[in-house]
């Protein structure tokens, strides 16, 4: 895994097709908190050999900041994938965080990208295990598997979940992936939501919800990715840059949760460490070492995002 990026806020992942140089070039200045430059599916068949160098040149050469970065690569079935590992990687320098993989079905698709990057990090001179991976899970097969897949290597740091590919593999009478479908009588992906999250969270990774693909209508953004914060989903894919800082908002605690997660954390050291008791009240609550774990989740994310205390 990589030591840099492993628990960086990946609030906003801005997805930006690597055949592009203008759009790379402005995805330097959208605040994202992570940002993949894509050889997959925003990529046209007769682009995807060019955009590898484009790709490698750019995360060598541009001024990223401290952000997550990352580059999708095609899937193992595409027949395309040992290719873009192999030049962006030697090319692209210390700077690549991470590699992305899409369509991940079964446990050894991952197990053989950490064994590609093993090679390539030790011709380039990178330390080993300097690369992290992020997953997709994108089929119903992959969802299957999801509990192997997350555990499958020392790399992983998120899994994703991708709803259009997701929607095609089950069939779903829908031309939209990733919005809401009225006509059902609850949330469709709920399940899907809950299996992925509780995979990522046993194995400890970050886990992403994947794009909403209504590019223009940040209501409904917001709305949408309340679901998926609210389970307690790190972030959320951005398809473009409007809908970054609607992202960056829902997936941090609100102020108020922030300094309550805080003050909880001071009143229970204070119980625990200086009146050596176990339980103690807080305002009209009784807390105990369960309102820690959660208060201290709420804390790191919260510090994650930049936040600071205002009690």
């Amino acid at each position: 895994m990589s030591a840099r990026s492993r628990e960086l806020p990946r609030r906003s992942c801005l997805s930006v097709p690597g055949s592009s140089d203008r759009f790379i070039s402005k995805a330097v200045s959208i605040p994202a908190d992570m940002t993949f430059l894509d050889l997959e599916d925003s990529v046209a068949s007769a682009e995807k050999a060019a955009a590898r160098a484009r790709v490698a040149r750019a995360v060598r050469e541009l001024p990223w900041d401290d952000r997550v970065l990352c580059v999708r690569v095609n899937a193992w079935d595409s027949q395309l994938t040992l290719r873009d590992l192999i030049e962006v990687v030697t090319e692209a320098g210390p700077r690549l965080d991470e590699v992305m993989l899409p369509k991940v079905q079964h446990p050894h698709e991952v197990a053989a990208l950490d064994l590609v990057l093993s090679h390539l990090e030790a011709e380039v001179g990178l330390p080993p295990g300097h690369l992290g991976i992020e997953a997709q899970i994108e089929t119903a097969t992959g969802l299957i598997n999801v509990e192997a897949i997350a555990t499958a290597s020392p790399r992983l740091e998120a899994l994703v979940f991708g709803p259009a590919d997701f929607a095609a593999s089950m069939q779903m009478p829908v031309l939209t992936g990733g919005v809401a479908l009225p006509e059902y009588p609850g949330d469709h992906f709920h399940y899907v939501f809950a299996k992925i999250l509780m995979a990522a969270r046993a194995a400890g990774l970050q886990v992403i919800d994947g794009p909403y693909l209504k590019v223009h209508d940040l209501d409904g953004l917001r709305e949408y990715a309340m679901r998926s914060a609210l389970l307690g989903y790190d972030g959320k894919w951005a398809i473009h840059p409007d809908q970054v800082p609607v992202l960056n908002d829902v997936y941090r605690p609100s102020q108020e949760l922030f300094d309550r997660a805080l003050a909880l954390l001071e009143a229970y050291e204070q119980a625990t460490q200086a009146d050596r008791r176990g339980a103690v009240m807080f305002g009209d609550e009784m807390i105990d070492e369960a309102s820690r774990k959660m208060a201290e989740r709420f804390a790191a994310r919260g510090r994650r995002a930049g936040m600071q205390p205002q009690r």
